[in-house]
């Protein structure tokens, strides 16, 4: 009889999960959709303001990240968690430091854009964002235990994010904006909820209410699914009212990988080594569906 053997990630593996670089799409997308919408609307790009802004997005994303490492070695919730910056360093201090220049460094930027374009608004949506952000791990509010990371993630990564992009390229906000900002807000806080799938006891351990936890896998499942339609229910409902225009729908060619993600997490849902791949998806679904729906709003002034 054969048997699985468990191969131990080398330390080069370990860096690579620790740094996250397919997370770093969660930085990317909103600005490349809140900015292909402002394109559409005003057929006018400031390619400065852009670049400035994507940069930051990236230097606070990784605020987030390192960040989220300090706090939560300090609830020991990571204890188990070979990737994780705090762990490969064993210096606590020097990332919370790192972090804290990279949340320096992108608000500087998104000051530099504020000032540019005169719209104090994408200051102030963006301040609120990163507030948003501590609060999600961050003492003494740790909302993220409260099973609150997925609704964070939505109005910061979505409503925000896209917001804040649109106004510092335009200066009136049209309807299609609420359309996009739910789509991209659903598929980011599924980044979140998928990474719950794997961890659930080490999360009752550290007293984490995520919605696994209060859930279940199985049901986590289900809700999953749900959600993932929604994305494209929203992006199609858009069109058939002219919020969105007809060329939206090339973000349809990212549904085989909706329907790899919900048939992955429905397989595997209650195997922990197994299902904790599906956060790899759900950022390839991430990805994929928000370039092409910035594609597809930009499409007609392109074409």
């Amino acid at each position: 009889m054969s048997t699985l053997r468990f191969v131990q990630p080398s330390r080069r593996q370990l860096w690579w999960a620790a740094l996250k670089p397919p997370m770093y799409s969660v930085a990317i997308v909103p600005i490349m959709v809140g900015t292909a919408l402002a394109f559409a609307e005003t057929q006018q790009l400031d390619w400065s303001i852009f670049l400035v802004f994507l940069g930051s997005a990236i230097l606070i994303i990784a605020w987030m990240n390192l960040s989220n490492d300090v706090f939560d070695a300090e609830t020991g919730i990571d204890k188990n968690k070979a990737h994780s910056v705090v762990n490969l360093t064993g210096k606590k201090d020097l990332v919370f430091w790192l972090s804290s220049v990279c949340l320096s460094l992108g608000l500087l930027g998104i000051l530099v854009i504020a000032t540019r374009s005169g719209d104090w608004r994408v200051g102030g949506m963006i301040a609120i964002a990163c507030i948003l952000g501590y609060t999600y791990q961050g003492p003494p509010f740790r909302l993220g235990y409260l099973g609150l990371g997925e609704l964070i993630c939505f109005v910061t990564f979505g409503p925000l994010a896209i917001t804040a992009a649109y106004y510092s390229q335009a200066a009136s906000l049209p309807l299609a904006a609420g359309l996009v900002a739910t789509i991209i807000g659903l598929s980011t806080a599924l980044i979140l909820f998928c990474s719950h799938f794997h961890q659930v006891e080490d999360d009752l351990a550290a007293g984490k209410r995520s919605p696994i936890v209060r859930l279940g896998t199985a049901r986590g499942a289900q809700v999953l699914a749900l959600a993932t339609g929604g994305m494209f229910a929203i992006a199609a409902l858009g069109v058939l009212c002219q919020g969105l225009p007809l060329t939206s729908l090339v973000m349809f060619a990212s549904l085989p990988i909706a329907v790899e993600l919900i048939r992955y997490v429905q397989q595997h849902h209650d195997q922990p080594e197994r299902v904790r791949n599906c956060k790899f998806i759900a950022v390839k679904l991430h990805f994929w569906s928000g370039m092409l729906l910035a594609l597809g709003l930009a499409a007609p002034v392109l074409i």
